[in-house]
């Protein structure tokens, strides 16, 4: 049976060996008096154990690969950080090892002394590639109480990495966050199919333009549809098109930007109240209503509140288009409550996050109430979760479930997951 190292960590940490019997493969008795501590981050993978090895005892590190020579692939000889392993727990033993001073590390072969019913539960849970999730066929039931728990935390790992990115950005424009705010609601105004162009944009543009030209919804409209390429369309006569041509241009002159080559928006696939000349006019009309956008946001907690703030509509030429070739009825065209949603579960709330950690302040209890009271999302990978035993009642649990199947599932790391750990017992 083909393992992973994480299996290893799994039997070590949790003790599913049979204890009583350990020995080195020179056959010296192993006892285990503290198996250490689990380390997430470079160097050996158990810090501060302490073994006794025969007749001595041991204080150090300990090491685990599928294959004793897999020392070797990982360039382990080379790093310090591994001369105080005192014990080698392999799979499989291939290849002794040696310490600088020559001497040989001890070597535990794990499969010799593992609890064969925790072996045939993890072969049954990894080796499923047919499977949707590896667990699919026989998902366990937790209590509300555990999934809640893990939930919470997988969700808070997504949020931690997604404050990673926009702590990116906080650099890049010299903690300038209401710029920061700006770049990522115009990537999710973009939409799946946009986003990249419209976010590229924005990077492109220097904020105290838009601060600039927020007075004047037309000129803000303008400008944003020129950057995000919505004025690069040929044979059009709308004489709107050409006014917010010659504003565009204007505008390029006045504040000396630089005109960047665009690749063509999509609009193929997407339902017309999402085309990007919707959107990008929603956008532009935001900013020309709301001045100090982030510090309104960042000083509410309240979701009706934000709501309020972010439910804007079109400019007046867009509630008779979509684009500007044909005519359609006449109909106000306003962000939807669940489009609000999007961008706040994405953009919004996370970017909060970000600031809070930033003023040393983070309130992850306000955070995650204000998410709990956001509808779920609904897509095709919370739609399978719903065959599962998981009852799905808001965002912070669809949030948590998508990263669960791109962090976890994906990568069958079964073993560091709540519901594996439930299977394997």
């Amino acid at each position: 049976m083909t393992v992973r190292e994480d299996f290893l960590y799994y039997l070590w940490q949790f003790g599913k060996l049979q204890l009583h019997k350990l020995q080195t493969t020179k056959g010296e008795a192993v006892k285990i008096i503290n198996l250490g501590t689990r380390n997430q981050h470079a160097g050996p993978d158990f810090f501060n154990a302490q073994l006794k090895i025969g007749t001595q005892i041991w204080a150090g590190n300990v090491e685990m690969h599928v294959k004793s020579s897999d020392w070797f692939v990982h360039n382990h000889e080379n790093d310090a950080n591994y001369n105080n392993v005192i014990l080698h727990v392999v799979w499989e033993h291939d290849i002794e090892i040696h310490r600088k001073n020559n001497s040989v590390i001890p070597t535990l072969l794990l499969k010799q002394y593992s609890d064969e019913t925790v072996v045939l539960r993890y072969k049954n849970l990894l080796n499923s590639p047919k499977n949707w999730i590896p667990c699919e066929t026989t998902f366990p039931v937790l209590t509300t109480f555990e999934l809640e728990n893990w939930l919470e935390r997988v969700y808070l790992e997504r949020l931690e990495t997604k404050a990673v990115a926009i702590a990116e950005l906080v650099k890049k424009t010299e903690y300038d966050w209401e710029a920061v705010l700006f770049r990522l609601l115009a990537k999710g105004f973009g939409l799946k199919l946009n986003s990249e162009l419209f976010f590229q944009a924005a990077c492109s543009v220097n904020f105290s333009t838009i601060r600039k030209l927020s007075a004047s919804q037309f000129s803000l409209e303008a400008f944003l549809f020129g950057i995000f390429g919505v004025l690069s369309q040929d044979g059009t006569q709308e004489q709107y098109y050409e006014q917010l041509q010659q504003e565009y241009n204007y505008i390029c002159h006045k504040f000396q930007y630089e005109k960047k080559a665009l690749f063509p928006l999509q609009f193929f696939g997407t339902r017309p109240a999402n085309f990007p000349t919707i959107r990008a006019s929603q956008l532009a009309n935001l900013y020309h209503q709301q001045k100090n956008l982030f510090s309104k946001i960042v000083a509410t907690t309240s979701l009706e509140e934000l709501y309020e703030i972010l439910q804007v509509e079109t400019s007046v030429f867009w509630e008779t288009h979509y684009t500007f070739e044909k005519h359609s009825p006449k109909r106000t065209k306003k962000v939807s409550k669940k489009f609000i949603d999007v961008l706040l579960i994405n953009s919004i709330l996370p970017l909060k996050y970000c600031y809070e950690k930033y003023q040393s302040m983070p309130n992850i209890e306000s955070l995650l109430a204000l998410l709990r009271t956001i509808s779920p999302e609904k897509n095709t990978i919370i739609q399978k979760f719903k065959t599962q035993t998981i009852t799905i009642e808001n965002a912070l649990q669809t949030q948590a479930l998508l990263e669960l199947k791109k962090s976890y599932c994906d990568k069958k790391k079964c073993l560091e997951c709540a519901i594996g750990n439930r299977m394997m017992r």
